[in-house]
């Protein structure tokens, strides 16, 4: 295992040092495609399939054959909600049914993550901290704990509960995206400038993916994440 220096929960820097999973944090990186792939389907995955366009038959209007069949020298129309015409339906417009969802097993899932964690940690962006407490759901509080320890720019914040105090004490800031250790994602991973993870959320990361670790991490009810 790696180590890596870790924080308090008031943002000093604290004498113990966190071990990283080398099976999670130190993988070899050598399929760029398969991080991208999973990025764009976690992107597809989450569009929502709003576009929808009327055919000739859904257009209102049209009823009447707008002039005779023969005898003036114009083309033959039998309606006007024609497609070629001001005003007709649409061809060959989005319905409303096309599914744009990609589909990704869960092996492969792990093994992106695993590769985008293993940037992060290259990249030096993974800080670790002992407990994140936000008993008093101040956003203040958590702002003044991120400049503490160097949390800047995009900040992704991995916790083991995302509890309705987490919720009052993250939501203003812009900057900072809190998900929970179970559903962390390539997609925060790869924007994030820095990945704050606490020390609970670690054990979990580390049995969600580990090789030999049970797939299905531990239920965890706390206050402090």
């Amino acid at each position: 295992m790696s180590s890596v220096a870790t924080y308090t929960k008031l943002g000093a820097k604290s004498p113990a040092t966190a071990k990283l999973s080398k099976e999670i944090f130190d993988v070899a990186i050598d399929n760029h495609e398969l991080i991208k792939n999973v990025y764009v389907a976690y992107l597809a995955n989450g569009r929502q399939n709003l576009a929808k366009t009327k055919a000739r038959g859904e257009v209102r209007g049209g009823g009447r054959k707008p002039w005779r069949q023969k005898g003036l020298g114009r083309a033959r129309f039998g309606s006007t909600r024609n497609p070629i015409w001001r005003g007709g339906g649409i061809a060959f417009g989005p319905t409303g049914q096309e599914n744009y969802t990609h589909k990704i097993n869960a092996t492969t899932k792990r093994k992106a993550i695993k590769q985008a964690l293993s940037m992060a940690v290259n990249d030096k962006k993974i800080i670790i901290i002992e407990t994140f407490e936000c008993k008093d759901a101040k956003t203040t509080k958590t702002s003044k704990l991120l400049d503490k320890i160097g949390a800047t720019g995009s900040v992704l914040m991995v916790v083991s509960e995302k509890n309705h105090l987490v919720e009052r004490a993250t939501r203003n800031l812009s900057n900072l995206i809190v998900v929970q250790a179970k559903y962390l994602n390539v997609y925060n991973i790869v924007n994030a400038d820095h990945i704050v993870i606490s020390q609970k959320s670690l054990a979990i990361i580390h049995e969600w993916l580990g090789d030999t670790a049970d797939k299905k991490p531990a239920k965890t009810k706390e206050v402090s994440v």
